[in-house]
């Protein structure tokens, strides 16, 4: 055997394991997108203070496949009359609960929410909050941040969300830079 048979045999080597190594990323590549996470840009003020237009975000859409997504946690959902368009908003009403905003203030089986820190101002709409609102086995109530510039469960074209509608829980944001990290949900 010649030199050059066994440099050819060299060289299909390292192309074959080259080409390998790339086909591995790509597999793992579209299952991380596909079932693990999924990176999202806000757009518009409706989570502000905590999110900002512009902000990129990665989506964990894994965890609510092993526990129930819980109250103040800030979730990402299609909006189902535009095509790839989706929402961020905070969980606020859990299901079982009874959902009402009374005097710009959210109530929860009756009880005026007090450990809800986010929601800063005042509503000035309750939309169809405004009558109590029994959310069902797999039903979840959710509000923007900032309350009188969001559209949310108090519009009839959200309303409330069944737990499929959940793509994931917002995780961690990569875009700014300077406030890359975990994003806090309580």
């Amino acid at each position: 055997m010649g030199r050059s048979s066994r440099e050819e045999k060299g060289i299909f080597r390292e192309l074959l394991g080259w080409l390998l190594y790339i086909l591995i990323i790509i597999g793992l590549t579209y299952v991380i997108i596909t079932y693990v996470g999924q990176r999202t840009r806000v757009s518009g003020q409706s989570m502000e203070p905590m999110l900002h237009d512009g902000d990129n975000l990665i989506v964990d859409k894994l965890s609510y496949h092993f526990k129930d997504p819980e109250r103040f946690d800030i979730i990402v959902f299609p909006y189902k009359y535009e095509e790839n368009t989706y929402y961020i908003k905070r969980i606020i009403g859990l299901p079982g609960e009874t959902v009402q905003i009374a005097d710009g203030y959210v109530y929860i089986d009756g009880e005026q929410l007090t450990s809800d820190i986010y929601g800063a101002e005042v509503m000035e709409s309750a939309g169809i909050a405004a009558q109590p609102i029994t959310l069902g086995a797999d039903e979840y109530f959710v509000l923007g941040d900032n309350r009188n510039h969001s559209t949310d469960s108090r519009e009839p074209n959200v309303g409330v969300l069944h737990q499929e509608d959940l793509l994931g829980k917002a995780w961690v944001r990569i875009y700014p830079f300077d406030q890359i990290g975990v994003i806090k949900h309580e």
